[in-house]
């Protein structure tokens, strides 16, 4: 009989809810064990500095405040079961580092027995407070940062001494007027220069100002606005820890900037007086997956934009949709806590040794004083980098009955923290980022080929290339270990319009969902998985959400940055068809031809043989959809209907041997004969750019299918969504 066998981590997770089981029947069963009776307690301190002007970070070179806005603040939520005891501290500061917050944890545990690995501390990410640690040009303010210190260890004191019974209930609201994403790809023309001098940036924030620098967003929104309530066994409030992921407002002078105005706005909307002799309610607004989000709205026409609200108005706003989740919170009283901590050391993408020498060379003509330009501070961080090499990192996974919660040491991208709440075993989650440390940017792997701020080596984005992926493994990996449970998998919903392709039978089908490459899935069954070159950035939206998914699900798709997705179908000879959907990024006229969307021929090779469809740009027939048989440019047939920039659009081209019928939307839009030939071996095909990388495509592509035989137009209008 064979044997079988396991891999470690497939067999941990086969036996996880075995053994998930075991601990309930004894839980059950031995008197030994205490139901779980949770407590909650909350409290306030204030942290703004005493002497003034103080240093304030969050700005390329330095800078000192001496008028105080609004109050910054440090505020703390206590938690305990019966077994255990942690602590939730956001406090209103740009960022604060590990070192620090592991010497508040330290004094912390001392009077109150809560063990260290059960502290939670981390930061709004205001840029109007006080500077706790170095960034860029800015140093940490040597007189603030004792201060702060004591300041945290004081709330976490105070919040321990009002634990009482209490319930606890979530809340998940859309909150997307509110947020966006700020960082755009630039044209493949119009790259801008790094702080060494090099042509580097292909993506950088705000270049979505200029629609014609720019092709379109660089990632995904989270539009979640989470709240996590608590309330005593009366129903009396507590407080609320909530986490949106909006990168700050802005605001003049020492601010907690909208952050702090959403915490009073909670108080005074949910218990504005506390009861006679009870503790005043606290609200709580953590850090969400913010380093590529931003509030305005660069899809807008910059003439239509709400640019000039007010941060009271914008705070005001954000508090309506909390107000509205939070009344149709319900409320468990047996909730239990779990937390988990892993330390990780990862080491710094340190500078090679022509880059050292020109920051000594820099930072010697400095002398003594602070950097004054982009270089310069750019200067500055690689000797920094260089002398410290590496650094730990700490990632969290605490778990409140049902609800979630991931934490990033790092200003992280919107699409991780999606990548952590899609695959996440809990029912509800949050991702806060900041937390326990400050340890700079972390774009995906795959953003690093654009560079761009979020990319530039320094303190404020410095470690290795794939410290995403490490840390969004870490914390998937303790949400496991809390819940007892499996995480789930990285899956979209079929709705209508993904079942209307898959009944027709496709030999391939890539519904190009992925979080990240290099394989797109074959949802056709076929196990036709197609492979995504690197220069692509992935789960932006994509058409027709609610035909394409089910259960309010936000169809995904990614962005080709100039790169293509490769698949062969070598039995396929002149009769097939292909559909599509596609998002074309740049402007009309923003080069000869606007892009090639798919390619059939040698890859890398002349495009002699083949055919190639894409949309035409300055050099004739602009925003037209455009065909061509080898690289003969006399071939090409147009068509007449002009395709929006930056909307969806179905197209569909059906070949029976020598004719060729193209779809626009489910109706004809080109009739041709081709002399395209497919000799043996001409079996690659190419979404997203031509066989041979001319004028690759510039924008999104969504439902690729193939076909093995030509559509009837009756077919091909079946495809379209109802």
């Amino acid at each position: 009989m064979p044997r079988l066998r396991f891999h470690p981590l497939r067999l941990r997770r086969l036996l996880a809810p075995i053994l998930t089981s075991l601990v309930a029947c004894v839980a059950a069963t031995s008197p030994q064990v205490v139901q779980a009776e949770l407590r909650a307690g909350a409290a306030v301190v204030d942290v703004t500095p005493e002497r003034l002007p103080v240093l304030v970070n969050g700005s390329m070179l330095t800078r000192s405040v001496g008028k105080v806005k609004t109050r910054v603040n440090a505020r703390a939520l206590a938690l305990a079961d019966g077994r255990e005891q942690v602590v939730l501290v956001v406090v209103d500061s740009c960022m604060m580092g590990r070192e620090l917050l592991d010497e508040v944890k330290a004094l912390a545990a001392k009077q109150t027995g809560i063990a260290t690995d059960r502290m939670l501390i981390s930061a709004t990410h205001a840029h109007s407070a006080p500077a706790s640690m170095g960034c860029l040009g800015t140093d940490a303010d040597p007189a603030y940062v004792p201060f702060l210190r004591d300041k945290v260890v004081e709330v976490i004191v105070a919040a321990q001494k009002n634990l009482a019974p209490a319930r606890v209930g979530f809340a998940s609201a859309n909150a997307a007027d509110f947020t966006a994403v700020r960082q755009w790809i630039r044209r493949p023309d119009r790259l801008a220069e790094d702080p060494f001098g090099n042509l580097t940036v292909r993506a950088n924030m705000h270049a979505g100002r200029n629609w014609d620098e720019a092709v379109g967003e660089a990632g995904p929104e989270d539009p979640d606005l989470t709240l996590i309530a608590f309330q005593s066994l009366d129903g009396r409030p507590l407080a609320v820890f909530g986490n949106f992921s909006m990168h700050y407002f802005g605001d003049s002078d020492i601010s907690a900037d909208y952050f702090g105005l959403f915490c009073e706005g909670l108080k005074e909307r949910i218990a504005p007086k506390p009861a006679s002799g009870k503790q005043a309610f606290v609200g709580l607004l953590s850090h969400g997956c913010s380093g590529d989000i931003y509030r305005r709205d660069y899809t807008i026409p910059e003439n239509q934009r709400n640019d000039k609200i007010s941060i009271e108005d914008y705070t005001e706003g954000l508090l309506d949709i909390a107000e509205a989740a939070y009344k149709k919170i319900e409320y468990r009283d047996d909730a239990d806590l779990a937390m988990a901590e892993r330390r990780m050391t990862l080491p710094y993408r340190v500078p090679d040794k022509q880059r050292l020498e020109w920051a000594e060379r820099m930072v010697k003509a400095m002398g003594d004083r602070p950097p004054k330009t982009q270089p310069e501070v750019y200067a500055r961080e690689q000797l920094l980098l260089h002398a410290k090499q590496r650094t730990e990192i700490v990632v969290q996974g605490l778990r409140i009955g049902d609800i979630g919660i991931a934490t990033t040491p790092c200003e992280t991208y919107a699409i991780t923290g999606l990548k952590i709440k899609a695959a996440s075993p809990l029912r509800h989650n949050m991702v806060i980022e900041l937390a326990n440390g400050g340890d700079g940017y972390i774009p995906p792997p795959e953003q690093h080929q654009f560079g761009g701020y979020n990319t530039w080596a320094a303190r404020s984005a410095g470690l290795e290339v794939n410290a995403e992926p490490k840390i969004t493994e870490a914390a998937l990996e303790l949400l496991e270990r809390v819940s007892g449970k499996p995480r789930r998998p990285w899956q979209l919903s079929d709705g209508p319009a993904a079942q209307a392709v898959l009944a027709a039978k496709p030999v391939a089908y890539w519904r190009l969902n992925e979080f990240t490459g290099p394989h797109a899935r074959d949802a056709s069954g076929h196990e036709r998985d197609a492979v995504y070159e690197r220069e692509i950035t992935y789960y932006l939206a994509g058409p027709h959400s609610d035909a394409f998914c089910k259960a309010d699900e936000t169809n995904r798709a990614p962005h080709f940055v100039g790169a293509r997705l490769r698949s062969r179908l070598g039995e396929l000879k002149d009769r097939y068809t292909v559909a599509l959907w596609l998002w074309n990024g740049m402007p009309d006229e923003g080069r000869d031809v606007s892009g090639w969307f798919y390619s059939r021929g040698r890859d890398q090779g002349l495009a002699v043989q083949g055919e190639h469809l894409g949309i035409g740009g300055k050099s004739g027939h602009t925003s037209k959809l455009i065909y061509m048989t080898g690289d003969d440019a006399k071939s090409t047939i147009a068509g007449k209907t002009a395709i929006a920039r930056w909307q969806w659009t179905q197209v569909t081209l059906v070949r029976d041997g020598a004719q060729v019928r193209i779809y626009l939307n489910g109706k004809p839009e080109i009739e041709t004969t081709s002399t395209g030939e497919f000799p043996a071996g001409l079996d690659q095909w190419f979404f997203g750019g031509r066989s041979d990388n001319d004028s690759n495509w510039e924008g999104r592509l969504d439902e690729i299918a193939v076909f093995d035989r030509p559509l009837t137009a009756k077919e091909v209008q079946a495809l379209q969504p109802r």
